[in-house]
């Protein structure tokens, strides 16, 4: 039975989502504020959090941010009145999984939840290295904390875009990787990203990684093909 958080200080709106999602089979667990959700989270068994990006005590993203590093995996919609896109791409930039503005159906947000759920079931089958911390050609990459740290011992600042298309290069190392199979791998639900946007971002995690002509680049073009982790992450 798949158990759902729910973080809102809205009490009509707790009321309600509880009750729709029970009719569908699902145990939830409602609370009002922030303190509730760090006080329930770690001692867990909770497949979604559907977490209000306007709380009493707390702010959603910071909250989103929190439960990130807490509990890396869990699937987390964040539920907001503010529905500009704007708001949207941050809420995802910081970590959520997706962003439903209200009013909503009830409807829907049982469909995002069991689309958040397919995708993380899929991801947790995916060739994904267990180790959290990885070195490559002298680079350290923390994956938990979404830490790079040069050869030099410098923290390189990645964009969550960066953060997402590095993990996918490091868990398919010297594999041919199409555009079309790099979308899939790193792309934040919710987002569209065309093949020219993966470009760009390959181009600027290039740059951050010191790729250049006088040295031997950790990400190959493959003429016609895609793109290549030239290196073997191993872990630190």
């Amino acid at each position: 039975m798949t158990h759902a958080l729910l973080v809102d200080d809205d009490f009509d709106l707790r009321a309600l989502v509880s009750d729709y999602l029970q009719r569908y089979g699902m145990r939830v667990t409602a609370v009002a504020d922030g303190a509730s959700l760090k006080r329930l989270l770690p001692v867990g068994g909770y497949d979604v959090l559907l977490l209000d990006l306007m709380l009493p005590d707390a702010n959603g993203l910071d909250l989103c941010r929190w439960v990130r590093s807490s509990v890396p995996a869990l699937p987390v919609i964040m539920l907001t009145a503010q529905g500009d896109p704007t708001s949207r791409v941050i809420g995802l930039e910081v970590g959520a999984d997706d962003y439903l503005p209200k009013p909503f159906e009830p409807r829907e947000l049982v469909a995002r939840i069991n689309a958040v759920l397919r995708r993380s079931q899929g991801q947790a089958e995916a060739p994904m290295p267990p180790e959290v911390l990885l070195r490559f050609n002298g680079w350290t990459f923390d994956r938990l904390a979404r830490q790079l740290t040069s050869p030099d011992d410098v923290q390189v600042a990645l964009s969550n875009a960066e953060y997402r298309l590095l993990c996918a290069f490091v868990e398919h190392p010297r594999r041919v990787l199409s555009r079309d199979r790099l979308l899939d791998l790193s792309r934040a639900p919710g987002v569209d990203i065309t093949d020219r946007a993966i470009d760009l971002a390959v181009s600027r995690l290039r740059g951050k990684l010191g790729d250049s002509p006088q040295q031997q680049a950790l990400i190959r073009t493959v003429r016609g093909e895609g793109y290549v982790f030239d290196a073997e992450p191993t872990a630190a």
